[in-house]
């Protein structure tokens, strides 16, 4: 049986095992790492916390042989070491799993799990004893998964516990995780938190990165905290609360997000009104069954409830991405029937999805060409591209985003998470759309780029844009939404108005089964 995490406590007398001195790391432009310490202990959970860009993923791909640092040397177990690849990070015990996945889609779970280690008999892989040690991965992950089920067919949280199971699998010393929960359901969390007491438990040193802070509290031994690429604090965690950890990362108040005094007029006509919508499950039974709700101008709608509860599927419903769904779907008076993808893009419906990386950018591109890729048709005249029309259309997005970026040129990928979603926001602005839709808009960011996602989306519904998100973070439910819809199974089990809302009857729609009896009119 699993143990308790509340149950193992670090004593003071923990063995550092992996020692970062003096760790700096430099990039054409910019200081990711200036100096930083970082120590980590054996049978401990360490955390490893930062806003977007103070240099937490650096530091952990140079301690899992991704990157090398500019200066400074590892000591593992007081031995100077060097790692070139992540292969020799993992033969000397270091595993990490990333934030963003590191799977492949037409593989299946057990192929994902043995890529590039496969087992094998007289150069032969034997799948079927992968796949019982995958099975055994799963149960222990508390998954009731198929070992031979492909990878593109499952839910992102899904995926995540797949790269969890696959660092389970190497047996490691020293674990790095970069933001594990981000898509875990409450339950997938807790069977991690186990596992993770059990890792302790084996003397395993956990690396913990997340930007759930009362979550770090709960599990952490050490807090470690990074600002601007050097060490802000270091401390036990027994001894520190919530807001001397955001004091220490942020460096300057953060204003929490606010509800502002709504200005919606429901004499107009909604923009967006869905009647109906069903989805079919594959075998039996519905994904979506029944959803009605209405949308108007100037209105935040929040979509709340569990993993599974069908708010993904109802985005894409809406972008034209399910034939097989029934119902109606009216943008600005005109019924959507058989309108493609970009045929709603052009009628006003804009969708920020919730794997950024995969779906939202590319990554091989600069943050100019992301934030003009879906628009160079409007930038177009004669078949000439306007450059001086792009570079105004990309410099006006970064201001008024406040995206961080030394250069519109700079590559993606060198940007933080949260700018990362300004970039993909600003690509979705420039459609003009009357809709923007934004799936777990705030996934993996930090507190100060939640605030500033938040207030960008305040100040587009200010000037009348129509805004629909999904979130299943509670706390977000209380910050700027007029209304919140729940999903539960497919199907609406509670409507509230922002000065209505409870986190009892928040949580109790969203484990409901059926419509609550008297919902708030739309």
């Amino acid at each position: 049986m699993a143990t308790n995490p509340s149950d193992i406590q670090i004593s003071d007398g923990a063995k550092p095992v992996l020692v970062a001195e003096k760790i700096s790391k430099w990039f054409p432009g910019t200081v990711a790492l200036d100096g930083v310490d970082f120590t980590v202990y054996a049978g401990a959970v360490n955390v490893l916390i930062g806003e977007n860009g103070a240099g937490k993923s650096t530091l952990m791909k140079i301690l899992a042989g991704v990157d090398r640092p500019t200066s400074g040397r590892l000591l593992l177990k007081g031995v100077p070491v060097e790692f070139k690849s992540t292969r020799e990070a993992a033969q000397a015990g270091i595993g990490i799993i990333f934030q963003e996945l590191n799977l492949y889609p037409n593989l299946s779970i057990s192929e994902n799990i043995f890529v590039a280690r496969e087992i094998t008999r007289n150069g032969v892989v034997q799948h079927r004893r992968q796949e019982e040690i995958t099975a055994k991965l799963l149960d222990r992950l508390e998954q009731p998964l198929t070992p031979g089920t492909l990878v593109r067919d499952l839910r992102m949280g899904q995926q995540q516990i797949v790269e969890i199971a696959k660092a389970l699998s190497q047996n490691v010393r020293i674990l790095i995780m970069d933001e594990p929960t981000s898509a875990l359901t409450s339950a997938e969390t807790e069977a991690l938190f186990r596992i993770i007491a059990d890792l302790k438990a084996d003397g395993v040193a956990v690396i913990y990165i997340s930007h759930k802070l009362e979550e770090l509290l709960r599990i952490g031994d050490y807090v470690t905290i990074l600002r601007d690429g050097k060490l802000a604090a270091t401390a036990p965690a027994r001894s520190i609360t919530v807001p001397w950890m955001i004091e220490k990362m942020v460096g300057r108040n953060v204003n929490a997000p606010r509800h502002r005094t709504s200005a919606i007029s429901k004499d107009e006509p909604p923009v967006l009104e869905i009647k109906n919508l069903t989805l079919p499950r594959v075998g039996s039974g519905f994904t979506l069954e029944n959803v009605s709700l209405t949308l108007h101008r100037g209105e935040i709608l929040a979509i709340f409830g569990l993993m599974g509860a069908g708010r993904t599927e109802l985005f894409e419903c809406l972008m034209g991405l399910h034939p097989e769904a029934s119902g109606e779907i009216w943008l600005n008076g005109r019924q959507l029937l058989r309108e493609t993808v970009r045929d709603r893009i052009e009628l006003g419906l804009v969708l920020v999805p919730e794997d950024r990386q995969r779906l939202g950018l590319v990554q091989k591109l600069s943050v100019a060409q992301n934030i003009t890729l879906a628009n160079l048709n409007r930038l177009v005249t004669w078949f000439w591209l306007s450059e001086k029309r792009e570079a105004e259309e990309i410099n006006t997005m970064i201001r008024s985003l406040a995206i961080k970026t030394h250069s519109p040129k700079q590559s993606i990928t060198a940007l933080s998470g949260g700018n990362q979603q300004k970039v993909v926001i600003a690509k979705s602005l420039l459609t003009q759309p009357r809709v923007l839709m934004l799936d777990e808009p705030t996934r993996g960011i930090d507190v100060g780029a939640k605030a500033e996602i938040f207030g960008i989306m305040n100040g587009l519904a200010e000037k009348g844009l129509a805004v629909l998100f999904v979130s299943s973070e509670l706390p977000e439910m209380f910050t700027i939404p007029d209304r919140v819809i729940v999903l539960s199974k497919g199907k609406i089990t509670g409507q509230f108005l922002h000065d209505e809302l409870t986190e009892e009857a928040l949580v109790l729609a969203a484990g409901a089964r059926q419509q609550t009896e008297h919902p708030v009119p739309a």
